[in-house]
Parts: C-alpha cells; sequence; structure tokens
C-alpha cells in the first residue's frame, strides 16, 4: 500500500471514530429541569448548604450560626423578649392567635410565591412538618400577597403547614419589620424569640435551632 493510500485510510477511520462519538454525544439524555410542580415529591438536597451534625448533643445557637450557609441571624435585639402576640386567619378560613400556641415551639416564616429562595426552603418545610407533629410544632407561612393566589400555590405544591394571607404592615414589631424573605422567627414554648433569620434555612439547621441550646 502507498504512502498516499495509508493516509487516505487513516483519514477514513478518524472521521468513523468522530461521527460515532459525536452519535453517542447526542444521543445522551439531558437532564431533567427540577419543576416546581414536582416539590413535594423531591426530598429536601442533601448538598454543602445543609446543616449535618450526628452528634446527640444539641449545638449552641453560636455554633450553629458559625455554619450558616445563605442566611445569617435577624432581628437580635428580639431574642429572648416576648413575642408580641397577634390574631390572623389562615387560606382556609381558621384563626391562629399566637398566644394560643404557647406550651409549643413555633415557627413564623416569611415568604412569597414569587420568591426563588422561599421556594427552596419549602421542600425543607414540608419535610419538618412530617417528622415533628402539630402537637410539638406550629408552623405558619405568611405572605401578604392575594389570598386565591396564594391558595392556589399551596394546593399545586401541596404544603403540608397553616399559610395566611396577610397584610404585614397591620402586624406588630418587629413582624411588620420584615423587608427581606425568607424570614423566620423561632419562638420558644415560653412564648418568647429565640432566633430569627433571613435567607433560605434548610432542614438540618432548622432542627439544629430547635434544639438548640441559648
Amino acid at each position: 500500500m502507498t504512502s498516499n493510500n495509508k493516509n487516505k485510510l487513516l483519514i477514513a477511520v478518524l472521521i468513523i471514530l468522530f461521527a460515532i462519538f459525536a452519535f453517542a454525544i447526542l444521543r445522551k439524555p439531558k437532564p431533567k429541569m427540577r419543576s416546581l410542580d414536582n416539590l413535594t415529591s423531591q426530598q429536601p438536597a442533601d448538598n454543602s448548604h445543609s446543616l449535618h451534625d450526628n452528634s446527640d448533643k444539641p449545638m449552641t445557637l453560636k455554633e450553629i450560626v458559625s455554619k450558616a450557609r445563605n442566611w445569617s441571624p435577624s432581628f437580635q435585639p428580639w431574642f429572648s423578649k416576648p413575642a408580641p402576640d397577634f390574631t390572623i386567619t389562615d387560606i382556609n378560613g381558621n384563626l391562629h392567635k399566637l398566644s394560643d400556641y404557647k406550651g409549643k415551639n413555633v415557627i413564623l416564616v416569611f415568604w412569597a410565591t414569587w420568591c426563588g429562595p422561599c421556594r427552596v426552603e419549602i421542600p425543607h418545610l414540608i419535610a419538618l412538618r412530617n417528622i415533628l407533629t402539630e402537637d410539638q410544632l406550629q408552623i405558619i407561612a405568611i405572605s401578604n400577597e392575594n389570598p386565591a393566589l396564594i391558595k392556589q400555590f399551596v394546593n399545586q405544591n401541596k404544603l403540608n403547614y397553616t399559610v395566611a394571607a396577610v397584610d404585614t404592615r397591620q402586624l406588630p414589631e418587629p413582624f411588620n419589620k420584615v423587608t427581606s424573605i425568607p424570614a423566620s422567627f423561632y419562638i420558644d414554648e415560653q412564648g418568647s424569640i429565640k432566633f430569627a433569620t433571613i435567607g433560605t434555612t434548610t432542614l438540618g439547621y432548622i432542627k439544629a435551632i430547635l434544639n438548640a441550646e441559648q
């Protein structure tokens, strides 16, 4: 075989190999985008933004803050102070008076349907509700959006905790001072504000804050 024929054969082999490689790449399935419609069927992501503590000893709030990712403490002057009382109506027409929940922990979550970080947090709140019953923990999510819009969102995404449409300006301080969302207030069994956060908190952090020592 002449040198010219060898070169032609080599080029032909390379073209065939390239065609096979390109075909394999094109046939590779694309990863599915995560849809909000499937929020409730997804487990909270296990990633670097989650807190994993395998010890039985509760962490202190200071220790938890030192590990914070995507959130920070807020409303610190209110820590250990009694939570001002208020009464709201949820999207199902049920009344909720904050002081009625003394004796159990309460998480007040300020959020909105259009808020991306709030949406990221939703599966973690759903998982929390599945872990702790209402006898152990009350979760109340508050948005100042249209009640019909909120109810549609809740039904579509199967939120399993209390949700209310409230004009937050009518709430007592500090709850009417929330300007960034998601924001959460952790109220202890004595009815005092134990902690508050701004930003997306994941299940591990939420559980740690609930169990934390002061």
